[in-house]
Order: C-alpha cells, then structure tokens, then sequence
C-alpha cells in the first residue's frame, strides 16, 4: 500500500513539474516546439472518403530545424530557419512536391514572426529535403520572397493563428490563414483571381502529428 502511495505521489510529481515546464516556456519557444515533426490529414481525407467524396488532397509536412545546414549564420541570429517539405496528392494524379524555407524571427515582443523564402539558386528542387546529407545553404544568400509579406502570429487559447494576405499581379490575390497547435496544423491557402477562389476546396487541411 506504502509503495503505491509512493508511486502516485511520484506520478504527480512528474506531471506537474512537466505542465510548470511547459508554462515557463515563452511563447517562442513553445511555437518552435510545435512547428516541428511530421504532419498529415489522413484522418481528415478518411472521413472524406466515408462520407462519399474527397475534398481535400491527402497532404503530408516535413519540418526540421535547418539551421544547422546554413553557414555563414551570424552568432546571434535572431530566430530559427525551417525546412517544409509538403507533399499533395489528389487521386488519380501525381504527388506534388514542395519544399519551403521559413524564417521564425523572434520580434522584440516576443512573438513569431514569419518570413517566407526564396529558393536558392542552382540547388535542384528535389534535393532540397531535410534527409538530404550534402544540402548546404549560404545565410547570405537567403532572401525574403518578393510576394510575401512577413506577418506576426498571435497567441490565442488554441495555438498560434496567422492570417496573411497578398496582393499579386493580373488581380490574383493569395491569403495564408492558419493556426498551429501542439498537436498539429489548420491550413487555408486561398488564391484568388479577381475576387473568385481558385482553391478547390474552402475548408482548412487539417494536419496531425504521425
């Protein structure tokens, strides 16, 4: 009896010193916690398919810190890069491969700042995946893209949330919405021409950690 007491004391213990650790974390951190791992709607396009049609395309993220395979990086840097490897597959079609580079800058707040982009040049597409041992970018050469502006998440009780706009040539228009959790990914990327969606689908994909 002496000894289960002991052990549910020791369970307690362990729990609330996890939960004081998780609170004593700044937001920032607690973001760069959640932004990482391996993602998918599985479950989402499942429930899909039961109901009778697919909306979605069954998606799948890869993030790691890519910080390590950037040189050139100053000391003190102001934040974390993150290799997205994002994955599309709608039936009957080819999967679509997509890696995207991201900067989290820390603001002077304490928020999540994000920072789209650009590809370096002369890397293959298909080499930039975070398994890829020879992948090495230069920090000089990393550059916001052209047609993203960077936009600030917000705290809110279910995770951070970011809905950012952008004005793009001939009346196309492209607006990120998203909220990431602990446990996983609301994402709505809508482009639009001439206020009229070309996303086929209206809903968030909903990603959750494998």
């Amino acid at each position: 009896m002496r000894k289960t007491i002991l052990i549910l004391i020791a369970t307690a213990f362990i729990g609330c010193s996890s939960q004081k650790n998780t609170k004593q974390m700044s937001d920032f951190e607690l973001y760069k916690s959640y932004i990482q791992g391996d993602t998918d709607n599985s479950a989402q396009v499942a429930e899909e398919i039961k109901a009778g049609k697919q909306i979605h395309p069954l998606a799948k993220h890869v993030n790691r810190l890519l910080d390590t395979k950037i040189k050139n990086l100053p000391a003190n840097y102001n934040g974390f890069y993150i290799l997205e490897e994002s994955y599309y597959t709608y039936p009957n079609k080819p999967t679509d491969i997509k890696p995207y580079l991201f900067w989290f800058e820390q603001t002077p707040e304490g928020n999540v700042k994000l920072h789209s982009l650009q590809l370096p040049k002369g890397i293959d597409k298909k080499d930039i995946r975070n398994d890829n041992p020879n992948l090495s970018l230069d920090y000089n050469e990393l550059k916001d893209s052209p047609t993203f502006k960077p936009a600030v998440y917000q705290r809110t009780e279910k995770g951070f949330y970011i809905k950012a706009p952008v004005d793009l040539p001939n009346g196309m228009k492209f607006t990120l919405e998203e909220t990431i959790m602990k446990d996983g990914f609301e994402v709505m990327e809508l482009l639009e021409k001439d206020g009229k969606s070309l996303t086929p689908y209206s809903t968030p994909i909903q990603y959750k950690r494998i």
